[in-house]
């Protein structure tokens, strides 16, 4: 977008894909069947849970695709494709962001639903999953001809979303200005009523709520803290001088250098779509930011080495964080990570051959549905605030996400416990839990956040 700076442009994330090589290209790399692939192992290790509502739980309750045209600024037409994607409602209204990717496809939207559905129940917010894209190119794209994308889109999702059905928020390359431009379409066309909560991830002047934009990273932040204060990684419980590598220096990227640097750690590395730079002594995040703002990249930072996206997820490292998009972490690559702790910032960045290929070594994974719900759980105090015409304080904010976030970590962890430590863990018939002595913290997240949306689904009853 030329109009404007490369990382005003963000969402949550930047885009930094490693090269698919041939040597993976047997792995299943559909996010939306590895969505499906990591539900039916969490699913198995729940006894009690019936066979149809399995089904449910897996499938999108509705999957809108809408094809509009767009009038450019040199006068030509441009066909555009969209995607909304309503994955479940038992508890609450949908909940997920719209993102702006020339890659965006049904599959993708629908697993990234599904995973908004496990991070909702996972937080105890009172959402379901939702999620959404635009198939474009943002870089090619003006600030004029997006805002014509954003309100078309809108305006053909019609009483699709809405303050109580479903609620859009920004995710990869789609900002504040894009659900101002959300706001603004859905107002127009519903007159009279309060509709501030029909989206999140608002400017401040339009009801956005204070600490929105930093919501992803602290909450990763706040989720790394808790993990290494319980002793899940040996020998580091606190991220002073903790080594850290990011990749990815979008919103979620770049402000979680930010505050992992304050926190005390040490950031050796950072990467965008045109590579990643090492310091091996540290990174000055703010010289990084300014250099990237200037040139569009942060390769060729001064006093840096220049590495590739993926030989930056392969650095001896205490701390890697995947803040791009899915697949990054593969089979191909997952045993030359050399992380002692992986943060998942993205959505969907490990496959599941890499997980196991990570459980086996050892490296334990805080999973997307977990580090990044920060995002997530600050819109809903966006929601509230808007409903209740309220303006909570950044103190307060952060404050509120602090305590959920660490309460989620302490679940997650605590159900992890129950299945590494007890031998007891069998069904009815007696028959031991298949793989239960293997679960990571992914599947124990999961099956907490399953058996959450479960009971719901079972206790409002199954209609008619």
């Amino acid at each position: 977008m030329p109009s404007l700076p490369t990382d005003a442009i963000t969402g949550d994330a930047d885009e930094s894909p490693v090269q698919e090589s041939s040597a993976q290209a047997a792995e299943e790399l559909n996010p939306y069947l590895i969505a499906r692939q990591q539900f039916d192992r969490a699913a198995a290790l729940i006894p009690d849970l019936k066979r149809g509502l399995i089904e449910f739980l897996k499938t999108p309750d509705r999957v809108i695709c809408v094809s509009f045209p767009v009038e450019m600024e040199d006068g030509s037409v441009e066909n555009f494709t969209g995607y909304r994607v309503l994955h479940n409602r038992a508890r609450g209204p949908g909940k997920g962001g719209i993102r702006y990717h020339p890659d965006v496809t049904e599959d993708e939207v629908r697993a990234l639903a599904g995973w908004m559905t496990w991070k909702c129940a996972l937080l105890d917010v009172p959402f379901g999953g939702a999620k959404g894209g635009v198939v474009c190119d943002t870089k090619k794209l003006s600030e004029t001809e997006l805002r014509r994308i954003t309100r078309r889109f809108i305006a053909d999702l019609g009483d699709n979303i809405g303050p109580q059905t479903d609620i859009p928020a920004p995710d990869v390359y789609t900002n504040s200005q894009t659900m101002a431009w959300i706001y603004d379409t859905y107002q127009a066309m519903h007159p009279g009523a309060n509709n501030l909560p029909v989206v999140t991830g608002k400017p401040i002047d339009v009801g956005g709520s204070l600490g929105r934009n930093e919501a992803t990273a602290r909450g990763c932040l706040n989720a790394t803290e808790r993990l290494l204060e319980r002793g899940i990684v040996p020998d580091l419980t606190t991220l002073k001088g903790a080594r850290v590598a990011i990749q990815g220096f979008g919103n979620a990227g770049s402000v979680a250098a930010r505050l992992f640097a304050d926190a005390g750690a040490r950031v050796i590395a950072v990467s965008d779509s045109q590579g990643g730079i090492v310091f091996e002594e540290g990174l000055d995040v703010e010289a990084a930011l300014a250099f990237k703002q200037e040139h569009g990249t942060v390769v060729g930072l001064p006093g840096s080495r220049t590495v590739t996206n993926g030989d930056l997820l392969e650095l001896e490292c205490d701390i890697l964080i995947p803040a791009a998009l899915e697949n990054q972490i593969r089979r191909d690559n997952a045993a030359r990570v050399r992380a002692r702790l992986i943060v998942e910032a993205a959505n969907g960045p490990t496959t599941p051959a890499a997980d196991r290929i990570l459980t086996e070594a050892g490296i334990p994974i805080i999973p997307d549905i977990l580090a990044n719900a920060g995002g997530v759980t600050v819109s809903y105090f966006e929601w509230v605030q808007n409903i209740e015409y309220q303006r909570w304080e950044l103190d307060e904010v952060n404050s509120r996400l602090r305590k959920r976030m660490r309460s989620a970590v302490d679940a997650v962890i605590d159900r992890w416990q129950q299945f590494q430590e007890s031998s007891a863990n069998v069904e009815p018939d007696g028959k031991e839990l298949t793989g239960a002595a293997d679960v990571d913290l992914r599947t124990a997240a999961l099956v907490l956040a399953i058996e959450r949306v479960s009971r719901v689904t079972l206790e409002r009853g199954i209609w008619p």
